[in-house]
Parts: C-alpha cells; sequence; structure tokens
C-alpha cells in the first residue's frame, strides 16, 4: 500500500471555518475544533493510502479526486485532493452538510 503526504491548505482551513463556528452550535452541532479532534485525521489518512482508489472529480483529469464521506459527527462531508507536483495531496476544498444535525450512529 503507498503512502502520500496529505497537506490541508490556507482554502482547506477557509472552506472549513465557512461551514462551522469556533463554538458548538446551539443544538450541539460540532464546532471547528470538534471537526479537527474527530474528523480530520480519519480524511487525511483515507487520502493518505487511498488515492488511486477515489473518484477523479473531473473526468479525465486524475490529479484532482474527490471524497464523499459520513463523518463521526457530521453527517455528509466532500472534501477534494489535488495531486501536487511533489507527489503530495493537497486538500484544496471541503463541504459540509450538518442538515438536520444528528451524530451519526457508526
Amino acid at each position: 500500500m503507498t503512502w502520500r503526504v496529505v497537506r490541508a491548505t490556507p482554502d482547506f482551513f477557509a472552506h472549513l471555518d465557512s461551514h462551522l463556528t469556533d463554538e458548538r452550535g446551539p443544538a450541539g452541532e460540532p464546532s471547528t475544533a470538534d471537526f479537527q479532534a474527530y474528523e480530520l485525521l480519519p480524511l487525511v489518512e483515507e487520502f493518505a493510502s487511498g488515492w488511486d482508489d477515489l473518484p477523479e472529480l473531473i473526468p479525465g483529469r486524475p490529479e484532482y479526486r474527490i471524497l464523499i464521506k459520513t463523518g463521526y459527527l457530521i453527517p455528509m462531508i466532500s472534501v477534494v485532493g489535488q495531486l501536487a507536483p511533489d507527489g503530495a495531496i493537497d486538500l484544496t476544498e471541503i463541504w459540509i452538510d450538518l442538515g438536520g444535525w444528528a451524530p451519526v450512529q457508526q
């Protein structure tokens, strides 16, 4: 199994900050810190170990891949990764859907 270096870009964190807040929401919605503590490492590991198995974001452009999954706290997460010239993967975008937030049962 090939493991790649994965880096979260400033754009990734800007997208994250646009979806979540610094504090938990009134109904217990997760904060940015909750996301970083519970969701980020599993996402990084999936990109690091499974890059070649992820679908292309744009058909015919294998340097862009997308991961869509449920998280521990987040009902739906979508992350875009881009293969950098040095072979690392840069996480560039994230979309989070808290629709009707409730912890995901796994």
